[in-house]
């Protein structure tokens, strides 16, 4: 931190008073930012899905996250569906009191991810102390057996495919979680809270051709959701937060 000058004039009172008025409102603007970001999460962790017919507000979700302990940073939404993502508790509590706040929509669990990636993978095992969480969803083909290879292929993913969480540890994502309810999956990626995923993504494949590899191969057991473009698979989920 720079230090003041010896013998610097003093300012006038009332400057001085209103420099300590903005020091007090910027302490608590960097109080909120630290709030807006997601602390490392502890124990297991769970994603409620809602489906309507139509788009739904999410001032009820939010108000049900709010009285369990789920950020309003960790509630997102894309066209009809809205998610939220938190502890395993603490989200199947939410969910249990869904059906009677959204009368007439669908109600999904995913209880545990299938599919867990972390930094104890990495030869630098460090955290980040404050993540932001990207949400993805996209669904797996209705064929059976092709669903079937595809739950094998990340069960062996670490052992037959090791380049892959290279990839993940070279782009810095603290997490990466995959959960499935029927045929709908749901991707949550940790990085570094104000870090950009566009900007760390294509670090996964750089000098890494295997994980392009993997990439096109995963392509041929996915499809997008009802609502998605024709071509388009995994839709970004928007946090309700950022407006």
């Amino acid at each position: 931190m720079e230090q003041p000058l010896r013998n610097a004039p003093q300012p006038p009172a009332s400057f001085s008073g209103s420099l300590r008025l903005h020091r007090r409102v910027l302490l608590l603007a960097l109080g909120l930012l630290a709030r807006l970001s997601v602390a490392q999460p502890a124990g297991p962790m769970s994603v409620v899905e809602i489906t309507g017919k139509t788009p739904l507000a999410a001032d009820k979700l939010l108000a049900l996250c709010q009285k369990y302990q789920v950020p309003a940073t960790c509630v997102y939404h894309w066209q009809n569906h809205l998610v939220a993502y938190g502890q395993a508790p603490k989200i199947k509590t939410v969910q249990q009191r869904l059906g009677a706040l959204y009368p007439g929509s669908s109600v999904q669990l995913y209880a545990a991810p299938f599919y867990q990636f972390d930094r104890q993978r990495c030869t630098d095992k460090a955290v980040a102390k404050h993540w932001d969480n990207v949400l993805l969803t996209a669904n797996l083909v209705p064929d059976e057996r092709k669903q079937r290879a595809y739950l094998r292929y990340h069960a062996t993913q670490f052992e037959k495919w090791p380049e892959v969480a290279t990839g993940f540890c070279n782009a810095s994502f603290q997490q990466l979680l995959v959960f499935r309810q029927g045929r709908q999956l749901m991707l949550v990626i940790s990085i570094p809270h104000g870090a950009s995923l566009d900007e760390l993504n294509p670090r996964t494949t750089l000098h890494n051709p295997r994980v392009e590899d993997w990439n096109r191969l995963m392509k041929q057991y996915q499809q997008g959701l009802p609502g998605t473009r024709p071509g388009e698979t995994w839709v970004f989920l928007k946090p309700v937060a950022a407006g």
